[in-house]
């Protein structure tokens, strides 16, 4: 969920007034918290859905100093393999004195793998928490404008140029009373499951809404020769259309015999109502068949969800 490489970049560089206009409320929470990094819900332009993530402490390499960082992801949903979409951004940060936004411009290709850009520095992080410009009653407003789409397939080529008003996001993070789930599932039939397909657990409830984990067996069409695996969020009367829980989640596969789980844990991410989050390549079918490990015992596979609600995010 992320890019390691990163660019520093000078501040001044004044850009557009943004797509998204992506407030953090109680920044200093993200680091008292570690949390790795955080991700924006989803906006929409020019017919593609969107993602603007960062990075609260990244190491630039070669600077030994932590800098705040962005980068922009794109949803695979409508893409196809062979699609490329090629993109102009800026990526920035809201300077309140000067009641403009600044930052860098960035080109990235997009692609049916490569749907990440560069992680780029905007800020160091001392700097930014010494700053009356960039940080204001403890909250940070970042940007993404794009520029410029140019979509090539190979049935077609064209230029996508639409555009509609800032979408403007919230992030809330609490200083306590965070709500954590927890919940294993244990199949005793997963050499019987069709590989094409995805199967899931039962529903189950934390923080008063219905979840459930998802898996495809020998891959979903995004991955390479690994087992796909995802938290879901049930729709939800409950959790208006533009809102929703922030969330940091761990799903681990268990060594049943060695007791070497294995496990992956995201950042902060945005679970808005009938929506998922996971990974395609989350671990190898190779290692999961392999005899001498205990992740698949005859055919008893068991897979664990924890997960912590720091917050809430809205549209406004």
């Amino acid at each position: 969920m992320g890019n390691a490489r990163g660019t520093a970049r000078v501040l001044p560089f004044k850009t557009h007034v943004p797509d998204l206009e992506w407030k953090i409320q109680d920044f200093s929470l993200l680091l008292d918290l570690g949390a790795k990094s955080a991700t924006s819900a989803p906006f929409h332009c020019s017919g593609f859905e969107w993602y603007l993530h960062v990075n609260p402490m990244h190491e630039n390499p070669g600077s030994g100093t932590p800098y705040v960082a962005l980068f922009l992801m794109l949803s695979r949903k409508r893409l196809k393999r062979g699609d490329t979409v090629h993109a102009v951004f800026e990526l920035s940060i809201y300077n309140h004195s000067k009641g403009m936004y600044c930052g860098c411009q960035v080109s990235h290709s997009f692609d049916f793998k490569n749907y990440m850009s560069n992680m780029e520095c905007l800020i160091p992080l001392q700097e930014l928490l010494r700053s009356s410009d960039f940080l204001v009653d403890d909250s940070c407003v970042f940007g993404v404008e794009i520029l410029k789409l140019d979509v090539s397939s190979p049935e077609k080529k064209s230029d996508v140029v639409q555009k509609k008003a800032t979408t403007v996001q919230n992030l809330f993070v609490q200083k306590k009373g965070f709500i954590k789930g927890t919940y294993t599932w244990t199949m005793n039939n997963f050499l019987e499951l069709d590989s094409k397909h995805y199967v899931r657990s039962r529903s189950f409830k934390v923080g008063g809404h219905k979840w459930h984990i998802s898996m495809y067996p020998c891959g979903d069409k995004y991955s390479t020769d690994c087992l796909s695996l995802s938290l879901h969020l049930h729709a939800s009367d409950d959790l208006p259309p533009e809102s929703g829980m922030v969330v940091e989640m761990t799903l681990s596969i268990l060594d049943q015999k060695n007791g070497k789980h294995f496990s992956g844990t995201s950042g902060l991410l945005v679970f808005s109502a009938a929506s998922s989050w996971g990974w395609s390549n989350f671990f190898p079918l190779k290692k999961l068949r392999d005899p001498s490990g205990g992740y698949l015992i005859e055919s008893n596979c068991v897979v664990k969800a924890d997960f912590t609600i720091f917050g809430s995010s809205n549209h406004g």
